[in-house]
């Protein structure tokens, strides 16, 4: 790993273990963080088809290490303008259906400047999917249905977690460093 990767994962390793997980964002997280069972790829890539090539490779890389459960596609140089990211997002989700990992893998989506549509971008809401760099992270869609069969009320984390990004306020989000 380059040393600009190393601090990049160190930086991302630390907003899961702060944010994802410390204010529980994500009650799945926990696990598979614990056991270092996430896949952590830095691509420094600026070029939205390179950065596409990199996102399908994370795919087949999955597919061939059963074991690992999740992957992240961190992107620490481009992709920073959160509409071009949004594009990226969607020919991301375009590529999973015509390479047939419809089904098999689903993408989330995390921005530095992250905004739910026709929010503000000061609202703390939008910091449950706020990261340090743009990322794409690819979930095992068959390990996300068993932890959403374990969880008595997923349809209610995202609106326990704005619910707590706006009572912890502006000003802790814009406090934490990664």
């Amino acid at each position: 790993m380059k040393p600009i990767d190393a601090i990049v994962v160190e930086s991302t390793r630390n907003w899961i273990r702060d944010i994802v997980i410390g204010l529980n964002f994500c009650p799945f997280a926990r696990q598979p963080f614990k056991e270092e069972l996430i896949l952590y790829k830095v691509d420094e890539t600026t070029d939205t088809a390179v950065a596409l090539e990199s996102f399908i490779n994370t795919c087949r890389f999955l597919e061939d290490n059963p074991e690992i459960e999740t992957a992240l596609l961190i992107l620490p140089n481009g992709f920073s303008d959160f509409d071009e990211y949004l594009d990226l997002v969607d020919l991301s989700e375009k590529l999973l259906k015509a390479e047939g990992f419809e089904g098999v893998y689903q993408v989330a989506s995390f921005h530095p400047d992250y905004l739910f549509a026709g929010s503000d971008e000061n609202d703390p809401a939008n910091y449950t999917n706020r990261s340090p760099y743009p990322m794409l992270h690819l979930l095992r869609e068959d390990l996300l249905e068993i932890a959403i069969d374990k969880h008595a009320n997923v349809n209610d984390i995202p609106n326990q977690n704005i619910a707590k990004a706006i009572s912890l306020g502006l000003a802790y989000f814009k406090k934490m460093k990664f």
